[in-house]
């Protein structure tokens, strides 16, 4: 395949995944606020945190309020991570290798892309319609890519995309609750910590797995499940591996052996995570723990540009997020 072709898949999914993702914790953060205090810097400034915009934002917006975030994060085109630039971004990417992809796929990223164009600016009337449109848009798009591109070498390419961009947002929403989120410590164990751990969970879409495999939340639990677990689609661990399998797949190196820095680095991270144990990282630090995941991951995402790609991405926007 085209180092130039490569690189559109690659991208186009996990733009797709940084629009559900940002969607998903827009989404949950509204309900939140249901729960906890009204409208304030201290309930939306985490979402910047997550993206990691947080200068720009400043620079551009100054306070945190619902209505500056979620601009921001929905339909502010000047920004990189937002809603619609990444929708915009996958589709020019789609467009450019239409005959890569199947013509489902780029139906589907063209009416996404139009969907929320048309919708976002009107989106605070109705949020939780708009996010879950988002969210549901960009399961369908996964299930096309599955039912009608053959899983050669593309294939594994935009899946390796979708699940390094996945493991980065699980870890970054992960860490903006534990860092920033709680920060007094005799809220600890309290009624609101408990409603904003579930709501972490609920931004992974994995509440109801955490509560078949632990039950009753708490915060060790939680930090386990999502960065540990080996079953679970949206924990860092489960992403890694699968990333990794595509990775060789792509190469044909055989598991459990590297030829290039990609899958020398990739499989260093992935083992780190076959052997880390819960409390292990929380006496560490948890915080510490996530900032060097996200180093290391992207370290990753350089070294398969490196070995793979040649080309700049058709969007030629920033890369935010890793």
């Amino acid at each position: 395949m085209l180092s130039r072709a490569a690189e559109s898949i690659y991208w186009l999914h996990r733009y797709i995944e940084r629009a559900e993702n940002v969607a998903r914790f827009i989404d949950v953060n509204l309900h939140l606020m249901l729960d906890l205090s009204p409208d304030s810097p201290e309930q939306w400034q985490p979402l910047v945190n997550i993206t990691d915009d947080r200068h720009d934002f400043a620079k551009r917006y100054g306070t945190a309020t619902k209505e500056n975030v979620f601009t921001f994060l929905t339909h502010d085109t000047a920004n990189p991570n937002s809603i619609l630039s990444c929708l915009q971004a996958a589709r020019d990417n789609a467009r450019s290798m239409r005959e890569i992809i199947s013509s489902d796929m780029w139906e589907h990223v063209n009416k996404f892309y139009l969907m929320v164009r048309r919708a976002a600016r009107q989106a605070q009337d109705t949020p939780h319609d708009f996010f879950t449109d988002v969210k549901n848009a960009s399961y369908l798009f996964v299930g096309i890519t599955d039912a009608t591109m053959s899983h050669g070498e593309g294939w594994h390419f935009g899946r390796l995309g979708r699940l390094i961009e996945r493991a980065d947002k699980t870890s970054r929403i992960l860490d903006v609750k534990y860092f920033l989120l709680l920060p007094q410590a005799s809220d600890v164990g309290s009624p609101v910590d408990d409603i904003q751990w579930a709501a972490v969970l609920k931004s992974a879409s994995a509440l109801e797995m955490y509560r078949q495999r632990f039950g009753r939340i708490t915060p060790v639990s939680v930090a386990d499940f999502l960065l540990l677990d080996r079953e679970f689609p949206r924990a860092m661990h489960y992403c890694l591996v699968e990333a990794e399998t595509s990775l060789h797949l792509i190469s044909g190196t055989p598991m459990g052996s590297f030829r290039d820095e990609a899958e020398q680095r990739l499989g260093r991270l992935r083992s780190e995570l076959d052997y880390a144990a819960i409390q292990e990282i929380i006496g560490v630090g948890l915080h510490e723990f996530l900032d060097r995941f996200q180093f290391k991951l992207n370290q990753v995402d350089d070294e398969i540009s490196n070995t793979f790609f040649a080309m700049r991405p058709v969007s030629g926007q920033r890369r935010g997020g890793v």
